[in-house]
């Protein structure tokens, strides 16, 4: 919503929202000319009125309960509601655009080929999930030609975008509140990928090959039969080193400062959305060395008494496992991004609703036993209705009953886990906070501790 709300500014809108949280995204919108109100309640829709001679648009979203005052009283005055999707197609479907889609590392896709398009000169628009780094923002009205968004599956409104270039970085089962099987969510991604004149896929992903037909392919496991691929010829725990091919070809070598196997499948996308663009393989070469994840991905957040603390969105179980087969690749190769190399990996995590957590109760646990310590933050329900045995303590009993030698706490609440974290961690430990929900105010909380808990650290 805030990266609409930044583009419609930019480009001549008188634009109007509530928030009731400050902090520098809602600062940057009111640069802008956004005006933001405090509160959330009817009066709002009346001062918005009030100032205008049109009748306003309003814009919801599907996480905007039907029970929202504001949305209440656009009904009450007959005012013309739509949904963030129809004004997102409306931005994709004017322009020539890349929609980057797929169950996990959109947003980091999509970030990536905005920043190779900024800095090889194409000035893109952008509306993305995550802070781009490049830009300091979700949300950019560029002044170039193309046009970089993420479409978001959750809801199943990305079949309403026709971009000319969709890409798809993988499928599995997430969001089993809106899609009651696999098939259903196959189902909606091939809609999306009917509506782009191109479709680029992910030629390592089974589902993929097997379920979606696609005009060009990439693959970071094998150059043939692929139109794009990177091959790994050095993995570190702060980079990759590959060798990049077209068609078959090697066409050169790529110096990529993003750790992991995910992350290089990520960067192959966006190079190859790039180069499908006509961007020069030369440019986007030197171009890489700039690219920086979105935010809340392997975000160092800083050094608390000599423990790095990271926040990461992980909050599936593949999502999980990659971030901690990443960081344990830190460990391994002495290598890190982080200012220091950790020693230990204190895995903090948060369940995200109850419906995925009951559905992937086991892959959790077995993800979360690659790290040295796993700390459980109460489960973050998203406005879900609790389900009986579904909840963090069943989680840690279930990682027990896989790993019976590894530590496994369950912190009754956000201030309990950072006494925890204190008493637990030592020097040198990475903490990293994964999940969806409010387990990204870790970091506050550590620095908020009172004299008495930080003497557990002395």
């Amino acid at each position: 919503m805030s990266a609409l709300a930044a583009i419609l500014a930019e480009r001549g809108h008188s634009v109007s929202g509530s928030d009731p949280r400050s902090g520098p995204v809602v600062d940057r919108l009111r640069q802008l000319g956004v005006r933001v109100f405090r509160e959330q309640n009817a009066a709002t829709i009346s001062a918005i009125r009030s100032g205008t001679s049109h009748a306003p648009l309003v814009v919801t979203s599907t996480a905007v309960p039907e029970t929202n005052p504001e949305l209440m009283e656009a009904r009450r005055v007959g005012l013309s509601i739509c949904h963030r999707s129809d004004v997102l197609a409306a931005l994709i479907n004017a322009q020539a655009s890349i929609a980057v889609a797929g169950s996990h590392g959109k947003t980091t896709t999509s970030t990536l080929i905005a920043t190779l398009l900024a800095g090889t000169g194409h000035d893109p628009t952008a509306v993305i999930g995550g802070v781009v780094p490049a830009f300091g923002s979700n949300g950019r009205h560029g002044q170039g030609r193309l046009l970089v968004a993420e479409a978001d599956e959750s809801d199943g409104s990305l079949v309403k975008f026709r971009p000319r270039l969709g890409v798809l970085t993988n499928v599995e089962l997430d969001h089993t509140d809106h899609y009651g099987d696999l098939d259903a969510l196959i189902t909606t991604l091939n809609r999306f990928a009917g509506g782009s004149a191109r479709l680029l896929a992910n030629r390592d992903c089974p589902i993929l090959r097997e379920h979606f037909e696609a005009a060009h392919w990439w693959s970071i496991e094998s150059s043939q039969g692929v139109d794009f691929a990177a091959i790994a010829l050095e993995e570190r725990g702060d980079g990759t080193r590959a060798a990049f091919y077209e068609g078959g070809d090697l066409v050169g070598q790529l110096e990529l400062p993003l750790p992991g196997r995910h992350n290089l499948s990520n960067a192959t996308a966006a190079l190859a959305a790039c180069r499908l663009e006509g961007v020069p393989f030369a440019d986007l070469a030197e171009a890489v060395a700039n690219l920086r994840p979105p935010g809340r991905r392997f975000d160092f957040r800083g050094d608390w008494n000599g423990r790095l603390v990271v926040d990461d969105y992980a909050h599936h179980p593949s999502e999980v496992e990659a971030t901690l087969r990443m960081a344990r690749l830190m460990l391994e190769s002495g290598r890190s991004p982080l200012p220091s190399v950790p020693q230990r990996v204190l895995a903090v995590f948060q369940p995200h609703r109850y419906s995925r957590t009951a559905q992937f109760l086991e892959g959790f646990a077995e993800a979360l036993t690659q790290a040295d310590v796993v700390l459980l933050a109460p489960l973050y329900a998203a406005g879900e209705s609790p389900i009986e045995g579904v909840d963090s303590q069943a989680l840690g009993a279930t990682i027990r009953s896989l790993t019976p030698g590894l530590e496994v706490l369950v912190a009754s609440s956000l201030q309990d886990l950072a006494h925890q974290v204190a008493r637990v961690s030592a020097a040198g430990d990475l903490v990293l906070a994964m999940g969806a929900g409010d387990v990204n105010g870790l970091w506050e909380r550590l620095a908020e501790l009172t004299d008495d808990a930080r003497e557990l650290v002395a």
